[in-house]
Formats: C-alpha cells, structure tokens, sequence
C-alpha cells in the first residue's frame, strides 16, 4: 500500500459585513473571513493538505479567485471538488486532523459539526477527521482577532 502525507495551512482577514464559516458550519459573530470564496479557512486548509498529498499543487490552482466561477461559493463544494480530484488519481483519504487558530469566537460549540462535514463531504467515517481550535493568548495576527489561520495534516492511501 502506497501513504502519502499532505499539509495544508490557509489564513484570512476577519473584516465586518462578512459571515463566518469554518468547517461548512456558520458561525454568529460580530465580523467574518475576507475572501473571493466563502473565505472556509478550515476547509481551505483540508484542501490543500489532500492536494498536496496527491502531488497536486493547491487549492488556488484549481479554484483560483480570479475565476467569476468560484465568486462566494461554498468551501463544502470545494472540498467536495477536491475529493473527486483526488479520488481520480486513485487516492483515498486514511485520516485529515485539523487546528484552527483563532482567539475569538470560542469554537469548541462547533467542532463536532465541523468535523460531521468533513467527513460527509470526503465520503468518509467521522472517526476518521479530528478538528481541533486553539488560541494564541492575544499573539500575532490571530491573537490580535485580526484573522483566522487553519493548519491541515493527512494521510492518504492507494
């Protein structure tokens, strides 16, 4: 059996007047993630952590955000594109664990849909997904609320 090992790692603004989505869930809170998508830094990060794994470049190649196409679409349809991507080179997905980084708002309500998601778009058993979120106790970018940042590991097999 042939593993291969993918990372994926994807931050984004949070600005007002924006949703906040991570992990296909949304999320109530006073500002969202700035983007030519739905701006999913969760699922962003899952994305290219299985396309890099496949050897398959990024997510900003195949989904690229100066295509109107792509224009405040779902990261779910995203990563679901991505899935087929990765299944047509004969991959399947052993297991995806994920950290979001974020001071505020606290995740912790949200992580076992966030998780649920993964798996159904990926067609795999939830036991095979782990989200996690943690802070950075008021340092950098994400410490300050002034983004969020997702990193993505996996495992695939063929």
């Amino acid at each position: 059996m042939n593993y291969r090992i993918g990372h994926g790692y994807d931050v984004h603004r949070l600005v007002e007047g924006r949703k906040l989505i991570l992990g296909g869930v949304l999320i109530p809170y006073k500002t969202g993630l700035l983007g030519h998508s739905d701006a999913d830094v969760l699922l962003h990060a899952v994305c290219d952590a299985l396309l890099g794994a496949a050897s398959m470049r990024d997510i900003g190649y195949h989904f690229p955000d100066k295509d109107p196409a792509y224009e405040g679409i779902s990261s779910v349809i995203l990563l679901k594109k991505t899935s087929e991507l990765i299944s047509s080179k004969g991959y399947n997905v052993s297991n995806i664990d994920v950290t979001v980084i974020a001071q505020a708002p606290k995740l912790s309500p949200y992580i076992e849909q966030m998780a649920a998601n993964i798996a159904e778009c990926l067609q795999i058993d939830k036991d095979q997904v782990n989200v996690k979120a943690t802070t950075e106790e008021h340092m950098g970018f994400t410490g300050t609320g002034e983004g969020i940042a997702a990193h993505a590991v996996c495992i695939l097999q063929k």
